[in-house]
């Protein structure tokens, strides 16, 4: 297994382009758009950057996997598949989130609540396989209720579950995001083998320092400052909330939602022949 990746200084995002050594067949986890808010403009500088990686090393992309609906970028799945033709998984959870976002957003005209506009939904601990690598599906819903992970080999791509130690866990006070699910969700990463190693979809260095993309089981068992080996249920509900109640509303919350549900298809364009994000006044506070 051949493990890349790539980082977006934007949204602190990071993606993953794992391939198997022999039949070079791939995955593209969690692929990054470029949107200026100010503007409304949307750009693929790394998805490109993305694709001409594969290209050069000459792998096949079987899967585009998605670990949940991103709240804080834009998915480039949408437009990856268009260049090369494959499909986008997720969890079966993103019935649940469609039932929430759609009406919401007052879009089911053109965007289906079943889920068929993704090529897949995933059942927890669904496995297939790319050359000679098996995947499996692996549920981690508590941060939303889409969320999984992706096993493979002696790797997990958490999501947005787990972040590094020192910065702890996802939020939990999204639509249908709830911290005792996150909690149990994380104990059921931190159950495989110490030496696991954990892929995050975030990181937030300081200044001055690098990035990082991964960690083990036994990092955040030790070290992670809201949910390590010491930490119980209850102290765990506890910080969660505590710390969910001081965060602010995702910057590309509305953006990212309405785009990512659609797996990555902008609005439809209008009688003018122009596409529009819409933004719900007073009802995320």
């Amino acid at each position: 297994m051949n493990i890349k990746s790539f980082f977006d200084h934007n949204t602190s995002s990071f993606t993953y382009v794992v391939n198997d050594k022999i039949s070079k067949e791939c995955v593209i986890i969690d692929p990054v758009l470029e949107y200026d808010i100010f503007s409304g403009k949307i750009t693929t500088k790394a998805a490109d950057k993305l694709i001409l990686y594969i290209n050069e090393n000459n792998l096949k992309v079987k899967w585009i996997l998605e670990t949940h609906i991103h709240a804080d970028h834009i998915t480039a799945a949408g437009y990856i598949k268009k260049k090369t033709g494959t499909k986008i998984g997720i969890g079966k959870g993103i019935i649940d989130a469609l039932q929430y976002w759609v009406p919401l957003f007052n879009i089911s005209k053109t965007t289906p609540q079943d889920g068929s506009q993704f090529d897949h939904l995933f059942q927890d601990k669904e496995i297939f396989n790319i050359g000679n690598l098996q995947i499996q599906v692996l549920f981690t819903p508590g941060h939303t209720p889409v969320c999984v992970s992706y096993v493979i080999g002696d790797s997990i791509f958490v999501g947005d579950t787990l972040f590094m130690p020192s910065l702890g866990t996802a939020r939990a006070d999204f639509p249908g995001g709830d911290a005792k699910t996150l909690y149990q969700s994380i104990r059921k990463i931190l159950s495989f083998p110490n030496e696991t190693n954990l892929y995050m979809s975030h990181d937030y260095p300081q200044e001055g320092e690098f990035p990082r993309e991964k960690t083990t089981v036994k990092e955040e068992k030790e070290q992670n400052i809201l949910i390590n080996e010491e930490i119980t249920l209850d102290e765990y509900i506890e910080k969660r909330e505590a710390r969910d109640a001081t965060l602010s509303i995702p910057r590309l919350l509305f953006p990212s939602i309405q785009i990512n549900i659609r797996a990555g298809e902008i609005n439809s364009k209008e009688e003018n022949d122009i596409s529009y994000i819409k933004v719900p006044i007073n009802q995320i506070l």
